[in-house]
């Protein structure tokens, strides 16, 4: 007998944790966080994180399980939702996935290859390269060797061109080839894909209301708190999500306040336009239009069936 869970992804500020709660509401099913942001504690404004009462309601599983000083990888995500998704089986429920790391997602759906460790003299190089033409220029060389892998990387997405450069110097193959490889981490598991999405104008209005929302919320605060934490710098993968890299650049003297908000929209529109491009991707996605009264039913009754 083949066990289910369910998908639901789409773009930051879509609306994927509201839906996700209506649908718990309706459903036996346990929710599962795909956020590489929400893992961390002391990030509630930034995060969207929902608020304490309703994750008293609705619990999320993967949802403050790490200190800002510690890293989160999809490797590490893999593991602990493949023990979750069974647990949850276990107790006669079906897990629901909720989140827009796509990373995470493509992880645990198509698997994860086997890939090279950290050269730290190729990134130095690569490094100082970057300095001398800027990033993308190497974007561009990227483009040239590895089409599939440069089209999901922005321009100027330094960690992410720098990896695909190194994967390829260590093992002489492009990382879209070695991705290939992969297998998925739950095979036994059928999944509903669900995509939540509405037109790229609301959707970008919301982003800014969103994000003007939270720096009245006392976003600014919540960074500073963790700016002047003495064990906690820049380039950390939790300090480097979407709002808080902005924030902490101004607190660091690199921008004004305002430099940063504005940076910070744009940063979260570039991430909204990348997760789209994964979920067009995507095979056997369902499409919600979550600029409908209730996307919520559109869902229903796909999920039904599930559940007979």
């Amino acid at each position: 007998m083949r066990e289910f869970a369910i998908v639901l992804m789409g773009p930051t500020a879509v609306g994927k944790t509201d839906l996700a709660i209506e649908l718990a509401s309706r459903f036996p099913v346990e929710l599962i966080s795909v956020d590489s942001a929400l893992v961390y504690r002391q990030m509630d404004i930034g995060t969207g994180k929902p608020s304490a009462e309703i994750l008293r309601q609705f619990p999320h599983h993967l949802v403050n399980i790490l200190d800002p000083i510690e890293s989160y990888s999809a490797g590490q995500f893999v593991r602990d939702v493949t023990v979750l998704i069974n647990d949850i089986h276990s107790r006669g429920k079906v897990p629901l996935l909720v989140g827009g790391t796509m990373l995470y997602f493509r992880a645990m759906l198509r698997g994860i290859a086997d890939m090279p460790e950290a050269d730290a003299r190729f990134r130095a190089e690569l490094d100082q390269r970057a300095a001398n033409v800027g990033w993308p220029a190497i974007h561009a060389e990227l483009q040239q060797l590895d089409p599939i892998v440069a089209q999901r990387i922005g321009v100027n997405d330094a960690q992410r061109i720098q990896r695909a450069l190194e994967v390829m110097e260590l093992t002489g193959r492009t990382m879209s080839d070695i991705q290939a490889d992969a297998r998925p981490a739950l095979p036994s598991v059928e999944f509903l894909i669900l995509g939540l999405n509405m037109n790229r104008e609301q959707l970008y209005s919301r982003i800014e209301r969103r994000f003007m929302h939270m720096m009245n919320a006392g976003f600014l605060a919540e960074v500073k708190r963790l700016f002047q934490r003495n064990d906690l710098n820049a380039n950390l993968p939790s300090m480097r999500a979407v709002g808080y890299r902005q924030l902490w650049a101004h607190l660091a003297g690199q921008c004004t306040l305002d430099e940063a908000i504005a940076q910070g929209i744009l940063a979260t529109r570039h991430l909204a336009r990348r997760q789209l491009i994964w979920m067009r991707a995507a095979p056997d996605l369902h499409w919600l239009d979550a600029g409908v009264h209730s996307p919520a039913d559109q869902a229903a009754t796909l999920i039904k069936k599930i559940f007979g």
